[in-house]
């Protein structure tokens, strides 16, 4: 009974944290929208979150080694930097200025889950079933919906915002592969993500840059950015879902990003004031029951996170 108990605490502590996870990751896009809204360009967003997380992890990396960047390795860590660093966020972000809210929150994490499945299928040799094919025809049929009902007159250059949200997509999952393939741990990865790209971002707008937008906030709204950026996505979000997989296991924690486009919308309504149109409800329906199921269908994914 014991230990049925402590396990039944483990796997409720392991939600909590998952479900920290989703909704931390929902207010990223809700703040970057609202960002994008209200004057901010890429590059502020930039600013505020890789210093900031880099500030708050480079403590931890200084305890785990310097030497070879926590484990990462300097050379890891600058590809990592690469996928997950300015780049991503510069397309992540940026597409905001160019389509609503339903559409980069549904597309990013898509994109995502569909190339790096494709990755896995094609070089790591997994293995294609019912479950992850049905999951992967609903992402694309979730997808198209909302690309097909996004370029109207109030917005003409939606399908700008959806190629960036596709490369956004794409860094995503090359990170994804990369923290597979080298067997990173997810908070290493990101603490050497952050430290190197705060090390080219703070020269590089000090040089070439301006704080004017910034400094222009109201001091509310600056706090609430940084922390949206720097501490939730930033470090939090990453924090939590990786103690969500050592608690729940991979297979049961991977499903938790699979909600995070509903949530985001949900969130959009009161704090972005944006409400999905039926089809970007719809697409966005279609998309997250699509992740779920393919992620469900992932071979022997259970397997690795007993």
């Amino acid at each position: 009974d014991a230990a049925a108990q402590d396990a039944a605490r483990t796997r409720l502590i392991g939600i909590v944290f998952g479900l920290a996870a989703v909704v931390m990751w929902a207010l990223y896009f809700v703040y970057a929208r609202e960002a994008a809204q209200t004057g901010l360009k890429p590059i502020d967003l930039i600013l505020l979150r890789y210093p900031v997380a880099a500030l708050i992890l480079l403590p931890w990396l200084i305890r785990k080694g310097l030497g070879d960047l926590g484990g990462v390795g300097w050379g890891r860590g600058v590809v990592v930097a690469l996928f997950v660093g300015p780049l991503f966020l510069m397309f992540g972000a940026g597409g905001f200025h160019f389509a609503p809210l339903a559409h980069g929150a549904v597309m990013q994490p898509s994109i995502a889950a569909l190339v790096a499945t494709g990755v896995a299928i094609l070089v790591l040799g997994e293995k294609l079933n019912a479950a992850r094919i049905t999951g992967i025809a609903m992402v694309l049929g979730g997808i198209a919906l909302i690309s097909l009902t996004g370029t109207t007159e109030a917005a003409p250059d939606a399908w700008k915002g959806h190629l960036m949200f596709m490369v956004a997509g794409g860094c995503w999952a090359g990170f994804t592969i990369l923290v597979r393939v080298w067997r990173l741990g997810a908070i290493a990865a990101t603490a050497a993500a952050s430290v190197l790209s705060a090390i080219v971002v703070v020269p590089g707008v000090l040089l070439f840059g301006t704080f004017e937008r910034l400094a222009a906030l109201p001091i509310e709204t600056l706090i609430l950015q940084v922390t949206v950026h720097g501490l939730m996505a930033g470090v939090l979000a990453m924090v939590a879902y990786a103690r969500s997989v050592a608690m729940l296991g991979v297979g049961s924690a991977a499903l938790f990003p699979a909600v995070v486009p509903a949530v985001a919308l949900i969130l959009g309504i009161p704090l972005a004031g944006e409400v999905p149109t039926a089809p970007e409800w719809l697409g966005a329906v279609l998309a997250t029951t699509g992740l779920a199921v393919a992620l469900g269908g992932i071979p022997g994914m259970r397997r690795v996170g007993a």
